[in-house]
């Protein structure tokens, strides 16, 4: 009988497969695998991180069909208890560092994650000068066909995405976009366009496909979506920009006063 690798010496999954189906319960086969795989994570046997066979070698192992095998992994990525990423294999998930950020100052990505003991990263996806729609010239407060720096960018915090981040920079603050590196606002100060307040608006929401995708996280999983307006000192607009956050890994906070 094949027994698989990843499994801590001396303890197969078949073990815990036998546990289910041994335990008098009635339920649907997926439901008694879907029970096994949640016992070996909690039990520590299988750790954050580990690599799970492919379907095919579980169903193989296990005596079942690939059909069965698919629906209590769907139930488990839904759980958030799994992760599969499209050409890599299914891993079981980790416990994330969430990140507490306070809503009371302005703050620069990399600089807030360098602070923390974080190492921030950045994977572009898109970096270009085009010109601005209408509705895009009215958030920048710039004439209509004006040039606009576009960028969509993934963020990352040790190597693990956790914000899918797109801006837009009037071209008459930042003519080459190729002269960001890491932190926008650095070269934006660098440029003497200093960002010093912006307004934010926070939506809840699930993320689509693509951006499940991008962010290493299930399909439908909870974010949150931040519009950001950021101004200079002398009121110019220097920055529009939508974040998505996933909802597992970040937790912002704001301090309130009672008013009189």
């Amino acid at each position: 009988m094949l027994v698989l690798s990843l499994w801590v010496p001396g303890v197969t999954f078949l073990e815990f497969f036998a546990a289910a189906q041994s335990n008098g319960s009635d339920a649907p086969v997926y439901r008694r695998l879907q029970a096994a795989l949640v016992d070996a994570i909690a039990s520590g046997t299988l750790k954050p991180g580990a690599v799970l066979p492919p379907e095919r070698e579980l169903a193989l192992e296990l005596g079942i069909s690939r059909v069965t095998v698919r629906r209590a992994m769907a139930e488990l990525v839904r759980q958030g208890l799994i992760t599969q990423r499209h050409g890599s294999g299914t891993y079981v998930s980790g416990t994330r560092e969430r990140v507490v950020q306070s809503l009371s100052r302005l703050y620069s990505f990399s600089e807030d994650m360098t602070s923390r003991g974080r190492s921030p990263g950045t994977l572009w996806l898109e970096r270009d000068l085009s010109v601005a729609n209408a509705d895009e010239a009215r958030r920048l407060e710039m004439p209509n066909g004006g040039s606009v720096v576009r960028m969509c960018r993934l963020r990352l915090a040790d190597k693990e995405p956790i914000a899918l981040e797109t801006s837009l920079i009037p071209a008459a603050i930042l003519p080459d976009p190729k002269q960001i590196e890491d932190s926008l606002y650095r070269t934006l100060r660098d440029l003497g366009h200093v960002p010093v307040k912006a307004v934010q608006r926070f939506s809840a929401i699930n993320l689509d496909e693509k951006s499940a995708r991008l962010l290493n996280a299930p399909t439908g999983a909870a974010a949150l979506d931040i519009y950001r307006i950021t101004r200079r000192e002398d009121g110019g607009v220097v920055e529009s920009s939508r974040s998505i956050f996933r909802g597992d890994a970040y937790d912002f906070v704001a301090e309130l006063g009672l008013g009189r």
